[in-house]
């Protein structure tokens, strides 16, 4: 019973195929064809960004202007920014009135109340309070005088390597031009020369 319901192997592809066609060679795949033609590329290879870094003129002041910044001051720290507004708000002509004003208050005040003011006459704590600014504003000031003169220094430098380097490039356009001027003038004497010697060939001829 199981040999009947065996079912039959079926036949397989290659063996219903033609002799001719079971044994022939596989075709070669297709070659793709790139999206872009000859002349395409050939522009896209011209079109192409050269890739030159020779040091220019442009380059080298870049380069030049690059290394003038770093030789400057470096950035402020927190107590020289400190010492600048300490240094701009007492040299105003703000503070100036406004301690004219709590100078004669207090002593107004003293004076008033005589004896019993908290500060009466010779002023002893006025003369503390205002000894103490005195003490504490002079270096700071000093500070922010020294760091601008350092600052303005570095500039002036900067300032001076500039103005000599285009004396430099002046001085180099005027050889320039000069030598220039002097090959247009043996240019122009060298035509003249065979222009005369043209001349004397023709009298010649003619003579």
């Amino acid at each position: 019973m199981r040999g009947d319901l065996i079912p039959a192997p079926r036949p397989s592809r290659h063996a219903s195929l033609a002799p001719s066609e079971a044994h022939a060679p596989a075709a070669a795949p297709c070659p793709r064809l790139h999206p872009r033609s000859n002349g395409q590329a050939r522009m896209t290879a011209h079109a192409a960004p050269s890739t030159d870094h020779r040091p220019t003129h442009l380059r080298r002041a870049l380069a030049r202007a690059r290394k003038r910044r770093g030789n400057l001051p470096r950035r402020p720290t927190l107590g020289e920014r400190l010492a600048d507004i300490v240094a701009a708000t007492v040299g105003s002509w703000r503070f100036i009135l406004v301690q004219s004003v709590l100078l004669g208050s207090w002593i107004l005040g003293n004076a008033l109340f005589g004896q019993r003011g908290w500060d009466p006459y010779p002023f002893i704590l006025l003369n503390l309070l205002l000894s103490f600014q005195a003490a504490y504003t002079a270096p700071i000031i000093m500070m922010s005088q020294n760091r601008q003169s350092d600052t303005d220094r570095a500039r002036a430098v900067a300032d001076y390597q500039v103005n000599i380097r285009a004396e430099a490039e002046i001085a180099l356009l005027h050889e320039k031009l000069d030598l220039l001027r002097e090959k247009q003038m043996a240019d122009l004497t060298d035509m003249l020369q065979r222009a005369l010697a043209r001349i004397e060939t023709l009298e010649g001829k003619h003579a």
